[in-house]
């Protein structure tokens, strides 16, 4: 279960000695009014903390100083309420690691037209505060969220709320681990990609452990935990008599369920977030991980198959940012299209492996045969994905960059029965249209596996690529491709200056 409360945002307000004691106090008492009220607001989902207000260079940086070290700090939420001479903040912005949100905002909503006077003009100084604040920050070209509105104000806390799910995925990735078991399917491009770049980008070990490492501690499971979780999938799921236990193929269930025990005490025991794994190397394994891949996703872990630890560790992103909502992230595949001119549409999907967070109702275990990979018949849960605003997102590693692309996309409901497909699966229609929807994504050099949302925005997910300081790219309802295009060409001319 991922607790998005364990973690804390400072709100950090900006003044100086210049106003008095009298004005300082009440700036105190209204930023600490803003702080509670954020704080308090149903959708925000960390607490937000304040800190006493700063009124010089040092003040400044001891308080950035001590954000970067504070274990549960995960960004910082500045505002200027009267004019902060931003020279002062030069010293404490040059050292601050963590993500910054720029709160454009003032503690009145309205003017006060028949009382205002220069009292009140002194105290209530964001206007122009707030544009010194932003010189300094363009000048030493610092990555931000801006957000400009009250702070009581719906819209702006809904933008502080991506902010704060984006920080929160940026933080899960520091000091991150991430497991592959094997190499990346043989001769696959998109998969790979420079891993040393990655933690120094972002904040993530990648590293391989071979199948037998893992096949030792599944060998190593008693029948009686394998009994009890074959129990509990009994109980949650539609099973058919021959699958429960006593039934002429028990046998694959239990040898599903032995193998998710042993992955997640893998995982737990090595402390890691998240994990990939390819059906061209399963020595030891009786099959391929369906359920046990399905299961550690709906509860939280990252996964991509195949190697992709790029599509593994943005589906843990995800599972962060998305904590708490409804709806579910997953790892997916566009794996076939089907192109009727009145009704384009992206069949999307796995061999095994999409998260059983996204089932439209109860999901159903089944074993079938795999015909890929040469080993038992591996148990998996199938089932239908619920129509709705969804994305796709990927990111690619352009050799002197990593890019993240996201396609928004209107999932809907089946059109038709899928009788003879026994895997979980989902169907869309890239916005704004197939046509061009598939083309941008090309253009883009997107990867065939993405991270699956149905409760993340692009805005969310831009704020999060800022935190990262990767490209961003997105394809949706607004794209016109010869702009995309044009806006791929530009970014390629920006990224080699």
């Amino acid at each position: 279960m991922i607790d998005l409360k364990t973690f804390e945002v400072w709100f950090i307000t900006g003044s100086q000695n210049l106003y008095g004691e009298e004005t300082l106090k009440k700036v105190a008492e209204h930023s600490q009014e803003i702080a509670k009220g954020i704080d308090a607001a149903a959708n925000i989902p960390v607490r937000v903390v304040y800190k006493p207000v700063v009124k010089s260079t040092e003040e400044i940086y001891t308080t950035l100083q001590q954000a970067n070290v504070a274990e549960n700090c995960i960004g910082v939420i500045a505002w200027m309420h009267t004019f902060s001479p931003a020279k002062m903040w030069i010293r404490g912005l040059s050292i601050l690691k963590k993500p910054m949100l720029h709160l454009h905002t003032q503690y009145n909503r309205d003017i006060p037209w028949s009382s205002i006077d220069m009292d009140f003009m002194n105290l209530n100084q964001s206007a122009h505060g707030d544009r010194e604040f932003g010189f300094m920050v363009s000048r030493m070209r610092i990555n931000r969220k801006v957000v400009v509105g009250h702070w009581q104000d719906p819209e702006a806390l809904k933008d502080i709320e991506n902010w704060t799910r984006a920080a929160a995925g940026w933080y899960d990735w520091q000091g991150a681990k991430f497991v592959r078991f094997g190499d990346n399917m043989r001769f696959v491009a998109v998969t790979d990609g420079d891993k040393v770049e990655a933690e120094l980008k972002f904040g993530f070990a990648v590293n391989t452990y071979g199948i037998g490492d893992l096949v030792a501690v599944v060998d190593s499971i008693s029948d009686a935990e394998v009994k009890t979780l074959t129990d509990e999938y009994e109980a949650t799921y539609t099973m058919a008599d021959d699958l429960k236990q006593g039934g002429a193929r028990y046998q694959s269930v239990y040898d599903a369920a032995k193998i998710e025990i042993g992955l997640r005490k893998f995982l737990q025991d090595g402390g890691f977030k998240g994990f990939s794994d390819t059906f061209e190397d399963l020595h030891g394994m009786i099959q391929l991980p369906g359920i046990a891949s399905q299961r550690l996703m709906a509860d939280g872990y990252g996964f991509a198959g195949e190697g992709d630890w790029k599509t593994a560790a943005l589906v843990r992103a995800f599972k962060v940012m998305g904590a708490g909502l409804p709806g579910g992230n997953a790892f997916m595949e566009d794996y076939t299209y089907h192109f009727d001119p009145n009704n384009a549409l992206v069949l999307g999907s796995h061999m095994l492996e999409v998260d059983s967070s996204l089932a439209n109702g109860k999901a159903s275990l089944e074993v079938h045969a795999l015909g890929i990979g040469g080993k038992a018949d591996p148990a998996r849960l199938v089932f239908n994905v619920a129509g709705g605003v969804a994305l796709n997102a990927s990111i690619v590693d352009m050799g002197n960059r990593f890019r993240l692309i996201v396609n928004e996309v209107e999932a809907i409901e089946p059109v038709e029965d899928l009788p003879n497909l026994p895997v979980a699966r989902v169907l869309w229609k890239p916005l704004p249209d197939m046509k061009t929807g598939c083309a941008a994504w090309i253009y883009a050099g997107g990867a065939h596996h993405t991270a699956y949302s149905q409760n993340l925005s692009a805005e969310l997910i831009n704020d999060f690529a800022d935190m990262a300081g990767i490209e961003f790219l997105r394809i949706g309802k607004d794209t016109k491709l010869d702009q995309f295009r044009n806006e791929i060409r530009w970014n390629d001319a920006a990224y080699k200056l």
